[in-house]
């Protein structure tokens, strides 16, 4: 039996810690913070409440296969987990809505013909199955196996399958998501729907990768599915199934470094100067590893590059407390999309918040959230630049962008001004002070392609028994591949280098 020190409490580091906590390891976990779960944080206040991350599941057999390999009560038995139908609303710039069945390719032509022409169901189901390609491609390598040695391959090679484009004298084959809409959709709400999707994981459209269509092929073909109570539910879930297996969970507590002996992990210290020793330790983001060991590098050789918190996107979630009951026939989720599609782009160029910004409205039919059934409980969510790039701080800075988010979110809810009893604003500065994250920043799911650029740096490290877990390492971030992310450094840990990956 090894001793297993865990830095952090999120939801890579805990499905880490219950697997090797089975496979018969003393494991602790520590956590600078009051809670577990990270980023999948909830709000509460008068008897509403509210889900701070993200607002639905994809990819749910990533978590029913940790509870399966955890112990004999499987994920529904511990949380209820219902499929939300629609996937989505969509309202679009032009005022066109559609709203798209879940799960279903035939459901989803046939909504896209009727509300955007004849012919858009088509182009949108023939990109789907050249997307299944591109997943199918890279499905094992990104999620299910550590990180390849000659992970340049995956760098190189782009696994969308794009079309060829003949005009003039030049065929040409789209490199980037925004290409792929432009050029291979032919409609411009259909661009947005794809575009949306990368989005919604702080990824530039006009630079993210074609291969970024697993995305959106993520919702379709696996569904998009909630929990009973929120997504919070299913952090602790995972927390209680840590607790019955026997891990070890001490709050409040900041770890300042990890101790060595031998050149090897030996154990961490405290902010309070204890130190607790340990055969392995698993931690959180790479470059914070990094800082906690005093290294200037955990990995030898050429490695995917580390892109720093502080160079990517955060979020802006505005929790909504409204009179008024929820209408019947309201939709969970409707994605209501920029009008100025070129000013959204500042968000990456610049660095500045968009004036008309693609909100994510979640509208949860769901008694557990509000007070009674006169009242409802709302979440605005955008994609915003971290506080590298902005002063979130700024006095009226919050507020006024998140009147903004207000005012394209009544495009969706007609009214919703007029029912606000109260609302809280959160910032990529609550993001940083809750989750440690540099700028208040929200790492997005590892792609091939692009030189490796979207790439994570790998789960072992140059130092024997240290090992990263979580989104900024890989596969990225998302709360599937968070899970993924724990049984891969699981593996490692209890098979050795020898580990191929995940069954």
């Amino acid at each position: 039996m090894a001793r297993i020190a865990v830095i952090g409490a999120g939801m890579g580091a805990m499905a880490a810690a219950a697997r090797l906590a089975v496979a018969g390891h003393r494991v602790v976990v520590y956590e600078r913070a009051a809670t577990y779960g990270g980023a999948v944080g909830r709000f509460e206040r008068d008897g509403f409440a509210f889900d701070t991350g993200p607002g639905l599941l994809q990819l749910p057999a990533v978590y029913r296969d940790l509870f399966v390999k955890t112990g004999k009560e499987p994920l529904e038995a511990c949380v209820d987990l219902v499929q939300v139908d629609p996937a989505a609303r969509h309202v679009f710039a032009d005022g066109t809505e559609v709203s798209l069945p879940n799960a279903s390719r035939a459901g989803v032509v046939s909504a896209l013909d009727e509300a955007l022409g004849a012919g858009a169901g088509e182009r949108w189901g023939d990109f789907l199955v050249r997307a299944r390609e591109a997943w199918d491609r890279t499905r094992r390598p990104l999620l299910e196996e550590p990180l390849w040695p000659n992970w340049q391959v995956l760098a190189e090679r782009e696994p969308y399958p794009a079309l060829r484009q003949r005009r003039l004298l030049r065929t040409r084959t789209a490199r980037t998501l925004a290409e792929v809409g432009a050029w291979e959709l032919a409609d411009p709400r259909l661009a947005a729907l794809l575009e949306s999707h990368a989005l919604a994981y702080g990824l530039d459209p006009h630079t993210a990768p074609a291969s970024a269509a697993v995305l959106p092929y993520m919702e379709h073909a696996f569904g998009a599915w909630y929990l009973r109570g929120g997504i919070r539910e299913l952090a602790r879930a995972v927390h209680e199934r840590c607790l019955a297996r026997r891990v070890e969970f001490v709050f409040d507590a900041e770890v300042v470094s990890v101790t060595e002996k031998d050149g090897r992990a030996a154990g961490v210290e405290l902010r309070d100067g204890t130190v607790a020793e340990a055969d392995f330790v698993v931690g959180g983001p790479p470059e914070l590893l990094e800082t906690l060991t005093g290294r200037g590098s955990l990995y030898e050789g050429d490695v995917p590059e580390s892109h720093p918190a502080s160079l990517t996107c955060g979020k802006v979630v505005v929790c909504l407390a409204l009179r008024g009951p929820r209408e019947p026939g309201a939709v969970h989720r409707t994605v209501v999309h920029t009008t100025d599609p070129a000013d959204e782009r500042n968000v990456f160029g610049a660095g500045k918040p968009a004036e008309r910004p693609t909100v994510w409205v979640d509208r949860p039919d769901d008694a557990l959230l509000r007070p009674d059934d006169d009242h409802e409980s709302v979440v605005l969510t955008a994609t915003v630049p971290s506080l590298a790039h902005h002063d979130w701080t700024a006095e009226g800075a919050a507020d006024a962008f998140a009147d903004r988010m207000v005012t394209a979110a009544e495009r969706a809810m007609p009214g919703l001004r007029e029912r606000v009893l109260w609302r809280e604003v959160r910032t990529p500065v609550d993001t940083e002070r809750e989750t440690g994250a540099g700028g208040g920043a929200v790492p997005a799911p590892a792609l091939a392609g692009v030189d490796g650029t979207l790439l994570r740096p790998a789960n072992s490290t140059r130092v024997p028994g240290l090992f990263t877990v979580g989104g900024w390492a890989h596969p990225g971030g998302g709360l599937p591949h968070a899970g993924m992310s724990g049984a891969l450094v699981a593996g490692l840990v209890v098979e050795g280098p020898d580990f191929r990956g995940s069954q």
